[in-house]
């Protein structure tokens, strides 16, 4: 038995069902109702509508749909039937050296792959498929490193199109100051079309990044909105590191843009007053409780329970926030692994009363539905 079957009740459960948006093989339990679970079961077995980005997306997506979603891996588009359990927001290497001196001459890349691949295979033992690396632009992307990854371990990854613009704009290069929104939305598109560079490798999502004060800069609003008109040409989902800066701000300059709420990510929202959550989530967002370690378990157990309550479950993402080889440090410095969501968060969720078509909910069909391509536009 696979070490999926662990958390999902066994394979006894899988089977393959058909909807407008293909075949997905997935457990299918009482308290869903459809493809991604329109409906679900309130604990007195009573039926209600789950709100949000679900209900929006099977509006403007799924009517008509001939082909199944696909997620754009470096390895070339994969349709999501066939991925099982995901890691949404991790990391393989992060340079904070700037800018303006980042690049692949600060690390050997076998060193990198070697560093990391004791960490990735320890997180296929736990039954991880995909992982999504968020490591932007300028701060150490480096789809080589994937691509080798890739090769020894069999883990599926994606990497991203965008640029980053908090901690004081340390990561952005000069031509983000000079270019339009229109201009840089020209780079992403480009690079989702073409690939990154020479390697061929096209991006699976744009991330973006911007800085922690309550109201956007200009800066930061002009990456949004390149990010929207970015989204309108690729479909690509658009995460953006907020944390506690401005939030609905960016779904405001989405809206503007014709772009629906569920093509946008909140990332690092766990540590936010969830009335901010929830107001997020009410509009169609994705909330991303990345971040998980052994002091923020309280917290994680909390706000997942709190948008589970709300009827929002099915927009959370969860994932570690990991890894991280530096090469400021010797030997890329302490990499930490990407496993504590399955040794301690998921077990303290089930204790919590999470049934294990929910928790499947939070680590597979979410973040493939969060991430799969595809245009989600206002009418």
């Amino acid at each position: 038995m696979p070490p999926i079957a662990a958390y999902f009740g066994g394979d006894e459960n899988r089977k393959t069902r058909k909807s407008s948006g293909g075949e997905w093989r997935s457990h299918e339990p009482p308290r869903v109702d459809g493809l991604y679970g329109v409906r679900q079961t309130d604990n007195d077995g009573t039926m209600k509508s789950i709100k949000g980005a679900t209900l929006a997306l099977m509006v403007m997506v799924f009517v008509g749909r001939a082909e199944p979603l696909q997620i754009m891996t470096v390895s070339g588009p994969v349709a999501v039937g066939e991925v099982g359990v995901v890691l949404s927001h991790e990391h393989v290497l992060v340079d904070f050296v700037g800018a303006s001196e980042a690049g692949p001459h600060r690390y050997e890349v076998d060193a990198v792959v070697a560093k990391a691949e004791p960490f990735i295979r320890e997180a296929q033992a736990r039954g991880v498929e995909l992982m999504i690396e968020a490591t932007p632009q300028f701060l150490g992307r480096d789809p080589r490193v994937l691509l080798a990854l890739r090769e020894r371990t069999g883990m599926q990854f994606i990497t991203n199109t965008g640029l980053y613009g908090a901690v004081r704009d340390k990561f952005l290069p000069d031509y983000a100051w000079t270019d339009s929104a229109e201009q840089l939305a020209v780079r992403w598109v480009e690079e989702a079309n073409s690939g990154i560079m020479h390697t061929g490798v096209k991006p699976g999502f744009m991330k973006l990044a911007v800085d922690s004060q309550r109201e956007l800069s200009e800066v930061d609003a002009k990456l949004v909105r390149a990010g929207a008109l970015a989204h309108r040409e690729t479909g690509l989902t658009i995460a953006v590191h907020t944390g506690r800066g401005a939030n609905l701000a960016q779904l405001d300059i989405l809206a503007e843009e014709g772009v629906a709420a569920s093509a946008w990510v909140w990332v690092h929202a766990q540590n936010v007053e969830v009335s901010n959550i929830l107001a997020a989530a009410e509009r169609g967002a994705w909330l991303s409780f990345d971040g998980v370690r052994p002091r923020s378990l309280d917290r994680h157990v909390e706000v997942i329970l709190a948008m589970r309550e709300a009827g929002y479950l099915n927009q959370v993402l969860i994932s570690h926030d990991a890894g991280w080889y530096d090469p400021a440090e010797p030997e890329g410095g302490e990499y930490r692994g990407h496993v504590l969501l399955f040794d301690e968060l998921i077990p303290r969720l089930k204790e919590a009363g999470l049934t294990a078509a929910e928790i499947e909910r939070l680590v597979r069909h979410n973040p493939l539905e969060a991430f799969a391509v595809r245009k989600r536009l206002l009418e």
